[in-house]
Order: C-alpha cells, then structure tokens, then sequence
C-alpha cells in the first residue's frame, strides 16, 4: 500500500533552516527561527537586496478544476525541484493553506507524494501565526466600528451600512449571518452582522499585494469599512484603526522559509481566496525570491481563467512583475470528466473523451497565450493513464503551440521533472515574453468586466442591471476607475454555471453584485453564488485527525 503524504513528510530528512536559507544567500542572522525548520526572512535583509538583479518568474496554473484533481501545488514543488536538479538556482513561492479546508474536505496545500513542502503538518496548521495575525488585525477593526458607535458615533455611521464582518480561520456556516450586541443597553447597538473565513478578508488581500510596512499602512487605512445615512464613505483611517493594525501585521509581513522534501529552498506567505481576491501568495515574497534566484516558481489559485487572469491583471499590475513563461497543469483523469466521463469511470481508457475534453485546456492555453507569455502543458501523470490518451494530450498542446510534457514528480519528486525543467528554461531563456495585461487601466469599469468576460470565459454578453452600472459610475468619479475588476466566479467551469464543463462559449455572464476593495486597489465582481464563509461536509475531514501515542499527528491526508 503506497504512503501517504503525511507518513512520506514524515519520513523528510530535513535540513536545518539555516543551511536552506544559504542555498539562496540568506545569513543566518537574516533569519528569524521558529524552531529548526522554519523562519521568517527579516524586513532588514529584504530592504538590503533590492538593488540585486531579477531572477525569471513562472507562473504554474491548471485547466478548469474537477473532482479528479489536478496537482497544481504538488506540480509547482516539482517543477522547482526539479530546476534545482539540473544545476538552476531556483524558489518556490506558494500560498499558505487555511484551517478551514484542512479541517473540512479540501484538504492541505503543501503539495502530495514526493513533491511536497516540509514541515507539512506545521505548515497546514498554525505555521508561523500569520493567518491568526491577519484574523486579529480584521477584527480589531470590526471591534472599533462596534466601539465607535456605542460611545457616540461621531462620524454617524449607518449600521444598517456596515459592510466589515468579521472572521475567523474555520468553516462554520452557523457564523454566515449573525445579529451581535444583543443583551441590554451595555452591549451596544444590536444590529445584522456575519463571518467570512480569514481567506476571504480584505486585509488578507492587502496583506498579498503590499510592497512593504508603510504600502500595508496605507493600503488598510483606504478600506472602506461602512457608510453614513447620506451614503458617505468610512475608512478604517477614520477610525484611527490603520496604525494598530499594522502593529498586529508586523511580523506577520516578513515571508516565511521552509524547505522542500529535496531539501530546495521555499517561500510559503499569505494565501488571499481566489474566488473573492486575487489567489496568490504575497508581493513581498515574490519579489524577495526573484533577487535571491534565478527562476522563481509561483502559482495562482484555481483554473487559468480565475488564478492566471488575476494573477496577470491584478497582481503583476500593481507590483511590476513580469513573468516569463507559464505552465499548465492538467491530468488525463481531469479531462475525461471534461470530455464527459463519470468519476468512478476514470480507470477505464477512453481516448474520445480525452480529446472532448482537451477543449478544456485548448482554451486556457489560448487564454494565457493573450497575456503575451509562452505556454507549457505538464501532464501530471497517473498509473492507469494510457499511451494513446497521453498522446491526444500532447497533440492538443501540439495543436495550439505548446508542448505538452508528461511529469511524475508525485511519484519521483524532481526526477520526474526534469524535462519540463529543461523546457521550461529554454521558455524562459528565449526571451519570447512579451507580458501585456488583458486590458489597460483607464478602460471604463463596465468594460474591463467585459474584456475579462468575453476574451477569458468565452461569454457573449455580461448582463448588468442600472444600480450595478450606476455604482460602477460613482466609484469611476470617486477616481476608481483606474482599479483592476476582480471577477469573483465559480472556478468549476469558464461560464458562471458550475454544471457546465469542457469550455462553454455564447454564454451571459450575469453580474449579481460589485463591491469596493479599495484598500487592496480592486473592484470585485460577483457572478452568481460566491461562498465567503464554506461550511463542513458531512463528514468533514477533521473526524479522522487525532494524535498517536507517539504524539504524532494522524489523519491529515
């Protein structure tokens, strides 16, 4: 019976911290050290290289997701692992995982197999404390709107229009929507109020997009936190909450150096959700790395058309980033149930509904293509795939001019990588990037909503109702209209029906509510039912965690 991930990082012959960061030119005395294996890069030691050349950076990304997995994270580790294998100075920069999944049925993200990022069970628990910090620091604002109102309300917020829930790192749909200060007089002002999970705060965003403490600052003190009677916007600056907050940020903003089961340095730092923010880990570790190495490896959540887009046109945008290559992740089995095939028939070779299914990443391959950076296919390979259903995958890629390239690294750690990392290289080194983002910023809102729609998800028109319009039009004279659209969507399928796989096209995509995220310097767009606090499954994943008598941890993945 093969091991698990746990029992496989477990198993990790890790080596100190210390030695980690020197790979990379990291000084011990650079290195705050939360035990043996894991540290925080100091703000000091990032400040003194920003004169270093930029490394190359390459985004990982993956088709549309599914049941059947795609391994984006674990794909990531690997490529990375492998660059270092053929003699590359590289870094991986990955999200944080979240509690919540960990404890429902997500599950971790530290990668699986032999392409993992370790400690992992440190690393999908409590970590270095940043999503606690991140949790603190929102609701400590929360605490000083209630506040501000009990003793007077100067600034005459309507709490009918407080739009700042608070949160917590954990799935529980009870918190969805709550009525707070009830009891008497003493406990304020009752009114509606509700959780969304730490992911989804606006503070976890701002945290991601930050290019240092003062940018942080500044950024949480736009937030828009409420409105008066006559529709006034209140900032967390006028609640005096944005310098506190960025006390309880502090360490939290210094990445975060792990190391993976190869023993290759990792970046892990932040992890906004990418349905509501932007999906990718932080601005600071990202930029970090590129003076430390030669190649980067990052990855954006989700398929291409929620992760990639965002990636490029939110993230890229506001730091300056421009990446050099990308990489698709796709599986045989991901496809088929693209091409139609049930989940319990994936074992079964069928070439038909491999090649239906390949529409799938036949899109996402010309989608990323029009953000001007080259494109890779990695296969990540399964023991029942076929020789004739890999080969329909490689002619698609073929077909769209990328090479599609079959990868074990699950199985074989970099080993199984090493040809996409030669690949990926030659990507890199031709010089063939020409980063553009999709749209440019003084495109009115409505139609940067548009372009996204209609160039990414294949839609034919985007539906709008007047008060959606007229508050896209109030923020563009609020001097807005400048900010990317963060285009919040069902990540199962490029049309805004989940039900809908393969890649729909003549579709509307109908735009249900906007809101502001002017601290993080975006508009989002929902489309549809988007869940900012997920509840437990019915038999959520925590029921089989518990420690052994050893004092080990069983039962995460």
């Amino acid at each position: 019976m093969p091991k698990s991930d746990i029992e496989i990082a477990r198993l990790a012959k890790m080596q100190p911290i210390a030695e980690i960061g020197a790979k990379v030119g990291i000084p011990e005395d650079a290195l705050l050290q939360y035990g043996p294996t894991k540290a925080k890069i100091t703000t000091d030691f990032i400040n003194s290289v920003q004169k270093k050349r930029d490394g190359k950076l390459i985004l990982v990304t993956a088709i549309t997701p599914t049941p059947a997995g795609e391994g984006k994270t674990t794909t990531s580790v690997g490529l990375h692992d492998g660059l270092c294998r053929i003699g590359k100075k590289s870094i991986v920069c990955l999200r944080e995982p979240s509690l919540g999944p960990c404890f429902g049925m997500k599950g971790g993200a530290a990668g699986g197999g032999y392409a993992q990022v370790v400690p992992m069970e440190d690393i999908n628990l409590h970590f270095t404390g940043d999503f606690h910090a991140i949790g603190i620091a929102h609701n400590l604002l929360s605490a000083l709107i209630d506040n501000h109102i009990y003793w007077g309300n100067q600034l005459g917020i309507d709490s009918r229009r407080v739009a700042w829930k608070r949160v917590m790192d954990m799935n529980d749909r009870a918190l969805r929507q709550i009525t707070n200060s009830l009891g008497g007089v003493g406990n304020g002002f009752a009114r509606e109020d509700g959780f969304d999970i730490t992911v989804a705060s606006e503070v976890m965003a701002i945290f991601c997009l930050a290019k240092d403490l003062d940018d942080l600052t500044n950024r949480i003190g736009n937030i828009v936190v409420a409105h008066t009677r006559d529709r006034k916007p209140i900032y967390a600056k006028d609640l005096k909450a944005h310098g506190p907050m960025s006390v309880l940020l502090k360490d939290a903003l210094m990445p975060n150096l792990v190391q993976t089961l190869e023993n290759n340095p990792a970046f892990i730092h932040g992890g906004p959700f990418a349905n509501i923010a932007h999906g990718c880990n932080s601005v600071v570790a990202t930029k970090t790395a590129l003076k430390l190495a030669d190649y980067v490896v990052t990855e954006a959540g989700f398929g291409a058309d929620l992760g990639a887009e965002k990636f490029f046109d939110i993230k890229c945008r506001k730091a300056g980033l421009k990446p050099s290559a990308t990489v698709v992740v796709a599986t045989v089995r991901a496809l088929k149930m693209h091409g139609g095939v049930a989940k319990d028939d994936l074992g079964k070779e069928n070439v038909a509904a491999v090649k239906n299914g390949c529409v799938n990443l036949q899109r996402h391959i010309k989608n990323v293509k029009q953000f001007g950076v080259p494109v890779v296919v990695a296969i990540n390979a399964f023991s029942l795939d076929t020789k004739k259903e890999l080969n329909a995958v490689r002619a698609t890629a073929r077909k769209m001019g990328a090479e599609a390239i079959i990868c074990s690294h699950w199985a074989d750690g970099g080993a199984g990588t090493e040809e996409l990392a030669k690949h990926v290289v030659g990507l890199v080194d031709s010089g063939k990037a020409k980063f553009k983002p999709l749209y440019p910023d003084n495109m009115p809102l409505i139609k940067k909503i548009e372009t996204v729609a209609k160039k990414i998800y294949g839609a034919k028109d985007v539906a709008a109702d007047a008060k959606i319009l007229n508050q896209l039009s109030d923020w563009e004279a609020q001097g807005h209209g400048k900010l990317p659209v963060c285009m919040a969507k069902t990540q199962y399928s490029f049309s805004t029906d989940p039900a809908l796989k393969g890649a729909p096209s003549g579709h509307t995509v109908g735009v249900r509510e906007v809101r502001l995220s002017a601290g993080a310097g975006f508009i989002v767009v929902v489309t549809g039912e988007i869940m900012t606090m997920p509840g437990l499954p019915r038999v959520p994943a925590a029921n089989s965690i518990q420690l052994n008598k050893k004092g080990e941890i069983e039962g995460l993945f």
